[in-house]
């Protein structure tokens, strides 16, 4: 039972699959994986955002605050009215965005409960919100529970035409989208020098930071949350680039501790960049497969910590994630396991029998301080971290992912 201020909501727990995924000679029982989704805020440029300037044109994004704190506590209490974002949205596991590419939409998703299109919706819309989003993310997102209870509160949700100038379309008050090529940004740059009053969530340059893994965790490995007796860090990483047969030498010269989590460099939607791989010993690093980011395994009782930030408000959900490894394990086993997605809403932990001292959340003022940090740094407000808590250490969490407009 999910307690949500003013409702409390009965989720049924999928049951749980837990595949043998082979190595080259051992088979090692994992439990299924899960992924999210987030909301941006158009602060000023993060350290990422100047960086990111030097290879693109600037482009100045401006915003109204009032205006978009006035949204955010709108639309957020819409969906705390809704129990949706982390209860009701996706139960069964979110899917990639080249998985759903021949996925059919419900006729039934955009119709009763759709508010109507174009200038009409506006007239009688106290919010008009334009979607330029996947279809994954349609499905997963705009469900008929959230489209009704939005008409009731006077916001519109209008897809976007991308086929077809901004300017003919809408009037927008917000613009919501998840697209990150380099056309649609023009596109909405074009759209915010002509209508600066709109709000645009997310900036593309913000988001196209979290799209690489080296980047995505930079912003965090300063962090410091000195007024809280919790340390929020990152798990050491390197960078491989290419040339596979290096990586052995890398990872010395750099002091990593196997085993090492590899994990695709570039993060694109689809169920290949979410990939993940657990190598145990140092002659089987040249298997792996460059560009990837490296990262020290770090014990973590099995369980991860999905947090989600919309504006201001923070919630969090547990997910099973990687068993830990012992002394055993790595003497007993070799080669690279090649692992598909870990922490996805079907191995929820929410209501599994665990150790309380394993399944207790991060304290909610520590969360808070960090929402307000990341969004600042990251100049977004729709987006969520996995966080998990090191074993036998109570007091110390490494953010290990960060994963803009996710999935639930």
């Amino acid at each position: 039972r999910l307690q949500i201020p003013g409702r409390s909501v009965l989720v049924l727990p999928l049951p749980l699959v837990s595949p043998l995924i082979k190595a080259p000679e051992n088979n090692f029982p994992l439990p299924n994986p899960p992924d999210i989704a987030p909301l941006p805020h158009p602060s000023k440029l993060s350290r990422a955002r100047e960086a990111s300037a030097l290879l693109d044109p600037p482009f100045a994004w401006t915003f109204d605050p009032p205006r978009i704190s006035h949204h955010f506590g709108f639309i957020g209490h819409l969906w705390r009215q809704l129990g949706i974002g982390l209860a009701g949205m996706r139960l069964h596991g979110d899917v990639s965005d080249d998985e759903e590419e021949g996925a059919v939409m419900d006729p039934a998703l955009l119709s009763s409960s759709s508010p109507p299109a174009g200038a009409a919706a506006a007239a009688a819309s106290r919010l008009v919100v334009g979607y330029a989003l996947t279809k994954k993310k349609v499905k997963s997102f705009l469900q008929p529970k959230l489209l009704l209870l939005a008409r009731k509160k006077g916001i519109s949700f209008i897809p976007i035409d991308e086929t077809r100038p901004l300017s003919e379309q809408g009037p927008f008050d917000i613009i919501l989208h998840k697209k990150t090529s380099k056309e649609w940004q023009r596109f909405l740059e074009d759209y915010h020098e002509v209508h600066p009053e709109v709000t645009v969530l997310d900036p593309p340059n913000a988001i196209e930071h979290l799209n690489n893994r080296q980047s995505m965790l930079e912003e965090v490995a300063d962090l410091n949350l000195s007024s809280f007796y919790e340390e929020v860090c990152t798990p050491r990483q390197l960078v491989i680039m290419k040339d596979p047969s290096s990586i052995p030498t890398a990872v010395a010269m750099a002091g990593l501790t196997l085993p090492l989590v590899a994990k695709p460099l570039v993060v694109d939607g689809t169920s290949k960049s979410h990939e993940l791989s657990l190598a145990y010993d140092e002659a089987s690093l040249p298997m792996l497969d460059p560009p990837l980011v490296l990262q020290e395994f770090v014990n973590h009782g099995g369980i991860l910590f999905k947090v989600y930030i919309i504006g201001e408000a923070i919630q969090v959900v547990r997910r099973f994630s990687l068993p830990d490894v012992n002394t055993y394990d790595l003497l007993n086993n070799v080669g690279i396991y090649r692992l598909p997605r870990v922490s996805c809403a079907a191995a929820s932990a929410d209501h599994a029998d665990l150790d309380p001292r394993i399944a207790e959340l991060p304290p909610r003022p520590l969360l808070e301080k960090l929402g307000r940090e990341l969004r600042g740094r990251l100049g977004l407000r729709l987006f969520n971290i996995d966080m998990i808590r090191e074993l036998g250490a109570n007091d110390r969490y490494y953010i290990i992912d960060i994963n803009y407009f996710p999935g639930v």
